[in-house]
């Protein structure tokens, strides 16, 4: 749900940055937009995708994928957190033609970096599930081998 969110807020900047005259002092592209920040809501969603899997067929290939995922996640919920935090640092001046949507392209930095520890922590809390599901597996096959030679011998 949350990288829904953020692909439909990347295409509102979109087309809000696009609408942009060229004044004397340019247009406003701040650094998280050239970057595709929001547009990285896609790596969440295919994250959400492959916890569904693994939870409908759970198999330790399907968790490992999404371990693995979920990594990516908290990799590129950082790196966004950080490239926004950047972002909303500086602020050159801007045409005033230009400076309401610059105006507007800030404030949906600021509702996209409430959301990116959001994101963090649910995947964070899905990588450590993860991580104890692969560990119980492992433990269940070594006893279930085990077993096998006890009752072998």
């Amino acid at each position: 749900m949350i990288g829904i969110f953020s692909v439909f807020m990347w295409y509102l900047l979109l087309i809000l940055y696009m609408g942009q005259i060229k004044g004397v002092f340019g247009t406003y592209e701040p650094i998280s937009y050239k970057a595709g920040c929001a547009l990285w809501g896609v790596i969440f969603i295919g994250s959400g995708v492959s916890i569904i899997r693994a939870t409908r067929h759970p198999s330790q290939l399907l968790l490992v994928c999404a371990m693995i995922m979920n990594i990516l996640c908290i990799i590129a919920a950082i790196i966004a957190a950080v490239l926004t935090i950047m972002e909303l640092s500086s602020f050159n001046s801007v045409s005033y033609r230009n400076y309401g949507q610059a105006k507007l392209g800030r404030e949906i930095s600021r509702v996209l970096l409430g959301f990116y520890p959001l994101e963090l922590g649910i995947a964070f809390t899905y990588t450590i599930f993860s991580c104890i599901g692969l560990c119980r597996k492992n433990e269940d096959a070594r006893a279930s081998v085990t077993e096998e030679a006890e009752s072998s011998l």
